[in-house]
């Protein structure tokens, strides 16, 4: 195989998909290539996609057809199509066109440099078996220094939520060695990395052997106790007493936690096979609210679920007013093959599933609007990220609740721990200046601008 050859890579959804494509790159970096950042330099085309949503998948496909006219300009280069959406529509990619050469499911990133092999020489390569086994323990994703880093501690999932297409994509639960993982935090703290965040479809339904997600938090919380330590996403089903306790005794974990409830209503979870009731979700909530008290919380709700009333539209907009999370990522439903929901029909008008979202979205800003106004004239603590991207007179940074704060540059730099006292608010944002004694700074470190 030539190795004087560049690669190109694009990246759609979630963290985990980012976290593929740094595994990608190595993979790459060690079969020889190299990469570019300009598709007009690229030999190799790949697209690293996500199938959790309709309009990503869309969005993907619209992408695609720029590389299908790139293509036609170069007609050597080879088109791969990476991850999610490889697996769930493979066969609908090599019926695209010729200019689709690899479809690479999650599971099979290894493959990639013989498949590009194959199919310089004319070869079509499709290769997309889930497996039981696969984690890429021994491959240390690509990273270049920066501030902070995404560690997939686990793949696939064993849920089987009736909306969700991940277990079909990304396979089973399986959960990588808890020794890989503290050495790689070990590694990201020596380049001076300050804040992890550990990945998982559930990430509190980890288990190496004897080893739970607790003990897995408490060994990387343990490595660097000025290392910020996040993580996501959590089942409500998986949140134990433990585990909330042990959030609350190590002060570098942080105070977020991400806990997608999807509906306030109990007839629309067990639809949804989400396992818990309202009620039993109101209690871990209070239980997490009194062990921790400054808690952020963010969740994710779904409206327009198959048979979705009102009255259980109503039930979700009353949750949101008795819990008042943070923040909430809301999504219209997106009907998925081969999940059980997609058998029940798609039966919620788009005109009502907007108007139902819309008016989650607005409760939602009210609420983080609120929220962040309470904590005008207080002081946190910030880790520096970068310029702001609407000044390069200021900076942000985030608190260890996800708050992200904007203030005034004022001889800091990318790295530092400052104490800011916050002085405006809107439902997305906090507005500060840092106060006159500011916490001791850590090592300063670089990282590309945003």
């Amino acid at each position: 195989m030539q190795t004087d050859r560049n690669f190109y890579i694009e990246t759609y959804g979630c963290q985990m998909n980012m976290a593929d494509t740094e595994i990608v790159i190595s993979i790459m970096y060690d079969a020889g290539f190299s990469r570019t950042k300009t598709l007009s330099n690229a030999d190799v085309v790949l697209v690293n996609t996500c199938a959790v949503r309709d309009n990503a998948e869309q969005r993907i496909i619209g992408r695609l057809g720029d590389f299908n006219h790139y293509k036609k300009t170069k007609p050597n280069v080879i088109v791969g199509v990476l991850g999610c959406m490889a697996e769930r529509v493979r066969g609908q990619f090599m019926e695209l066109g010729d200019f689709v050469d690899l479809v690479i499911g999650p599971d099979e990133y290894r493959k990639l440099p013989a498949l590009i092999e194959a199919a310089d020489g004319g070869e079509k390569g499709i290769a997309v078996k889930l497996s039981r086994v696969e984690k890429y323990d021994d491959i240390v994703p690509f990273r270049t220094d920066g501030l902070s880093a995404w560690v997939s501690i686990m793949r696939g999932c064993d849920k089987f939520c009736t909306y969700c297409v991940v277990p079909f994509t990304r396979g089973r639960e399986r959960s990588r060695s808890l020794a890989s993982i503290v050495s790689e935090i070990e590694d990201l703290s020596r380049r001076g990395f300050k804040e992890v965040t550990l990945l998982g479809q559930n990430v509190n339904s980890y288990s190496d052997g004897a080893f739970n997600f607790t003990d897995l938090l408490v060994k990387v919380a343990d490595v660097d106790k000025t290392m910020r330590v996040r993580f996501m996403t959590s089942h409500p089903q998986d949140m134990s007493h433990a585990l909330i306790d042990t959030l609350a005794s190590r002060d570098n974990i942080c105070n977020s936690i991400h806990l997608p409830v999807q509906s306030g209503s109990n007839r629309i979870l067990e639809l949804m096979n989400r396992t818990y009731t309202r009620e039993q979700y109101l209690t871990l909530v209070r239980r997490i609210k009194q062990v921790i008290p400054d808690v952020s919380l963010s969740t994710d709700i779904i409206s327009g679920f198959p048979t979705e009333t009102e009255d259980d539209h109503k039930k979700t907009i009353e949750l949101l007013q008795e819990i008042e999370f943070d923040g909430a990522y809301t999504f219209k439903y997106s009907p998925r093959e081969n999940t059980k929901a997609w058998h029940m029909g798609d039966d919620v008008p788009e005109e009502r599933k907007n108007r139902r979202l819309s008016e989650i979205i607005d409760l939602q800003r009210t609420i983080s609007h609120r929220l962040n106004a309470t904590m005008i004239g207080s002081t946190v603590e910030v880790l520096v990220e970068g310029l702001s991207k609407k000044s390069v007179d200021d900076f942000c940074g985030r608190t260890d609740t996800n708050k992200m704060v904007i203030f005034p540059k004022n001889g800091d730099a990318i790295g530092d721990y400052i104490d800011i006292r916050i002085v405006k608010a809107n439902s997305a944002t906090l507005f500060g200046k840092k106060t006159e004694h500011a916490l001791p700074q850590l090592s300063m470190l670089t990282t590309e601008e945003e």
